[in-house]
């Protein structure tokens, strides 16, 4: 096979696995068979495993992190997203946060494989131990807030149900809402102490490359925005007892404005990440 083929080739299987795997997850909400859940989170581990391999091969190819056009981008937002579920998997032991990360992973697949293909940037500014820390860490950082969104979303979903006194279709298949709490509590920390690593070295990474730490930069602007929302957030955690419903819509609308930065500021304001992701 080709080599350029090769690792497209690899991100269609790993696709394809992730897709497995959101079917095995699906199953598990509805029939709440712990082999559904072991065999949905084998295959997502078995899609990263695909998707990491064809990472490095287009790392080894490009002789940088392929994140130089919005395809890369989403693929390797895929692959962060991933590879955080699977590491706190097995720490938070939530098992339906599958259901919502893995379609999460899917969609994020499914663009990077159909959106128009742009040349990707060869240029020394996209190297550098700071840039690849920078990068990594951020990706992984929003990946891990993502989660915290989801478990925001189910604490809202399981909220309404024991508000309506009905043991419906969801009361009886999400954990309770302390647990809830608690592992977006758990996504929050560890995302927001990833996201203020990844924002220093990305400071770190300006004064290298324009001289100077900041430069009102759209992208630096809204980033730092985001980062606000969450320290207020652990903020009001630790001081005023923010938890439960307020701290779920928090999760949510931080969330919200980390695909914003991701997106909008892009595609309708610009500055120096614009051409990594057009």
């Amino acid at each position: 096979m080709n080599a350029t083929l090769f690792p497209l080739f690899l991100l269609y299987l790993s696709t394809l696995f992730y897709l497995c795997g959101m079917t095995g997850y699906f199953a598990y909400l509805f029939k709440q068979k712990e082999a559904m859940q072991k065999t949905g989170f084998a295959l997502i581990c078995t899609g990263l495993a695909l998707h990491f391999a064809a990472l490095c091969i287009k790392t080894v190819d490009l002789g940088s992190l392929p994140v130089t056009n919005l395809q890369q981008n989403l693929s390797f937002a895929a692959f962060a997203l991933a590879g955080v579920f699977v590491f706190l998997q097995g720490r938070l032991n939530l098992r339906i946060l599958g259901v919502f990360t893995s379609p999460l992973i899917v969609l994020a697949m499914t663009a990077a494989l159909i959106v128009p293909k742009t040349e990707p940037i060869h240029n020394t500014v996209l190297k550098g131990f700071w840039l690849v820390a920078h990068i990594v860490l951020i990706f992984a950082g929003e990946a891990a807030l993502a989660i915290a969104c989801g478990a925001g979303i189910l604490y809202l979903i399981q909220e309404k149900a024991i508000k309506k006194k009905k043991r419906g279709f969801f009361y009886k298949r999400l954990p309770s809402l302390d647990l809830l709490d608690s592992t977006s509590y758990s996504c929050i920390v560890v995302g927001f102490t990833l996201l203020t690593f990844g924002l220093i070295t990305g400071l770190v990474y300006a004064k290298y490359i324009w001289g100077q730490f900041w430069s009102w930069d759209p992208k630096e602007i809204w980033s730092a925005g985001t980062w606000l929302i969450y320290a207020a957030l652990l903020h009001g955690r630790l001081t005023s007892g923010w938890r439960g419903r307020r701290s779920a819509l928090f999760t949510i609308i931080g969330f919200a404005v980390i695909l914003f930065t991701f997106f909008g500021v892009n595609f309708l304001i610009g500055g120096h990440h614009q051409g990594f992701t057009k």
